[in-house]
């Protein structure tokens, strides 16, 4: 047997459990565990500038690619309680993430000591498992206990918890006769598949609600599959975007009451039959449950048994992984495709593409100050299929959603139900970790972006480059527009006149408080200001010439015109569209279906 600290040990296993990517700062709390991680070698660290930003970090770099766990780490007390948030984005994400936090020794834990906080029982809510290790001999199973359920059922996070002298302690262990636990995944029986497929077939409109749980299963393939095989429309959630490529011609957009196409909306309330597969049925995706529900049969598929009838009852329910589920409803139609007994329903996917076609907002604006729709409508043109897109919340994320397109799994990145403001940068770090040499844009807001904007600091000195968008109008526009509803505009704009920014003749900017150029250049990043629709291309052209020169994120500054209201309503069918409708094709020229001529 070979003895060890504790805290070597835990190190081992990260490694051996291929969580070989970790953000944190080290403290004296958890410096045991730093010296482990140094003398192992195995696992990259990126030193983050804030604890909250690391847990969105590790987030981020979950995100990024199939099977990935990211780890953060901070010191005892206020380390653990910054990376609450994060805890709660991948909580509410379905996402593993790993959180390790340093202690005060055992005996001092009842006795207020000097940053001990019982970080426990603040996670838990949070967690799949908060645990603070007691004793040394119980670090080897309580981070095999972690591995095993971040990766089980509904994936989440795991905080573990390691007083200083527990990961101290001496112990007994041989990483070579360690084994992660199996991992046990719900499966679709042959009967659920057969009668979820009578049922399907027994509609003359069905449609596949895609959700996250079908990226989460790597199942992206068996979806595509699906649908041709059936030759049904598929609707993405917004955590189910890219499972189908928005230019596959049985994707019929997103529906909602915000991050939602007209499209999507019109050939949801036209179905008679919803199959959801990895969904939640969020209030964002539905409206009202009586609306969302109403003339439609709904088979609802969900790795999670408590998550089947928690915001309606389906007609039929089935707890099953989705590639399982996939795979099982696959062989079922298949089989009846051979045998020729599949409905035709090619009439059906032509109308939702003919709605594609028609049912689209007007994006080519040449005003100055700049509309946000020319914006994306540029992103469009300047990034290819293969780009990744990090955001949030805000309108940015909102109109983004609605203009921009996404050709593949995991190239939306997305802290979709909690939304915390400042989650786009340092994730977008992660991400950059998680897939090295690829083209990863962030979008953000002026106010989400001065959230935890020191972490640009960490893309410089750690050489992570992305393209971060920030379309300013310095205001809190999400919050501005849902004030309209009580006739105020109260604390939400960020204007100001900047003294150390003098004004400058002509300039759409003057007026607009803290200079976002300035800020990212002293952080140790470029940084472009555009104030000019025409100007865009160039500026986005630029920024990928300075991401290849200098290999640090680059800031590409948007000043829009101080108030524009995005698209949104209270129900499918009442959304409010508030800007113009695109009537030709001119009008929205990076459309993925030209607009049929009027």
């Amino acid at each position: 047997m070979t003895r060890m600290r504790a805290a070597d040990a835990a190190v081992a296993i990260l490694v051996k459990e291929g969580a070989i990517e970790a953000f944190g700062l080290p403290g004296a709390a958890i410096n045991p565990f730093y010296s482990a991680m140094r003398a192992n070698g195995g696992i990259r660290h990126t030193l983050a500038r804030h604890v909250e930003g690391a847990a969105h970090m590790a987030d981020g770099y979950t995100r990024a690619a199939d099977g990935n766990i990211g780890v953060c780490i901070g010191t005892s007390g206020p380390a653990g309680t910054d990376m609450i948030t994060g805890l709660y984005a991948a909580w509410a994400d379905s996402l593993p993430i790993l959180c390790i936090t340093g202690q005060a020794p055992v005996a001092k834990l009842h006795k207020e000591d000097f940053q001990a906080v019982d970080i426990e029982s603040i996670a838990k809510p949070l967690t799949k498992m908060a645990m603070t290790v007691m004793e040394g001999a119980q670090v080897p199973g309580a981070f095999q206990k972690a591995f095993q359920l971040m990766r089980e059922g509904r994936p989440g996070p795991v905080l573990i918890d390691l007083p200083i002298d527990v990961q101290q302690t001496e112990i007994e262990f041989d990483i070579d006769a360690y084994e992660p636990l199996p991992i046990a995944k719900p499966a679709a029986s042959r009967r659920q598949a057969e009668k979820a497929i009578d049922m399907l077939t027994a509609s003359a409109y069905p449609v596949i609600v895609a959700g996250g749980g079908i990226i989460n299963a790597g199942a992206s393939a068996q979806l595509v599959e699906f649908a041709e095989v059936l030759g049904i429309p598929v609707i993405p959630t917004l955590m189910g975007w890219g499972t189908i490529p928005d230019d596959h011609e049985l994707n019929a957009g997103m529906a909602g009451l915000q991050t939602s196409h007209r499209y999507g909306n019109a050939t949801l309330l036209a179905s008679d039959f919803v199959i959801g597969i990895g969904n939640r049925w969020a209030n964002r995706h539905t409206g009202s449950v009586d609306k969302y529900t109403e003339g439609r049969t709904f088979v609802h598929v969900d790795i999670e048994p408590t998550q089947i009838g928690r915001v309606f009852a389906p007609d039929f329910g089935i707890v099953s992984d989705a590639g399982a589920a996939l795979d099982a409803f696959l062989e079922v139609a298949r089989e009846r495709s051979m045998s020729g007994t599949l409905p035709d329903y090619s009439a059906w996917a032509d109308e939702s593409r003919e709605r594609k076609a028609t049912l689209q907002r007007k994006t080519h604006y040449d005003d100055v100050p700049m509309k946000p729709q020319r914006v994306y409508e540029e992103m469009n043109l300047a990034f290819g299929k293969d780009t990744t897109y990090v955001t949030t919340i805000g309108l940015s994320q909102i109109a983004g959603a609605q203009l921009l397109h996404v050709f593949g799994p995991r190239k939306w990145i997305n802290a979709a139900q909690a939304g915390p403001l400042g989650w786009t940068g340092p994730a977008a770090l992660g991400v950059v970790r998680g897939k090295p040499g690829e083209t990863v844009v962030a979008l953000t807001g002026d106010y989400d972006f001065q959230f935890m904007i020191e972490e640009l600091a960490v893309g410089a000195q750690h050489k992570l480059p992305y393209i971060h968008v920030v379309v300013n109008n310095s205001y809190l526009g999400l919050i501005r527009q849902a004030q309209r509803g009580f006739e105020m505009d109260f604390e939400v704009s960020l204007a100001f006149e900047n003294i150390n920014s003098p004004h400058v003749e002509g300039s759409t900017a003057n007026g607009y408080g803290v200079d976002h150029v300035k800020v990212a250049e002293g952080l140790g990043c470029r940084a472009i200001r555009v104030e000019r629709p025409e100007d865009l291309a160039a500026a986005f052209a630029e920024a990928q010439s300075l991401i290849d020169q200098y290999q640090v994120p680059v800031v590409v500054e948007a000043i829009l015109e101080r108030v524009t209201n995005i698209p949104m309503g209270t129900e499918l069918d009442n959304v409010n569209e508030f800007g113009e409708l695109a009537v030709t094709p001119e009008d929205a020229p990076t459309a993925i279906l030209s607009l049929a001529k009027v």
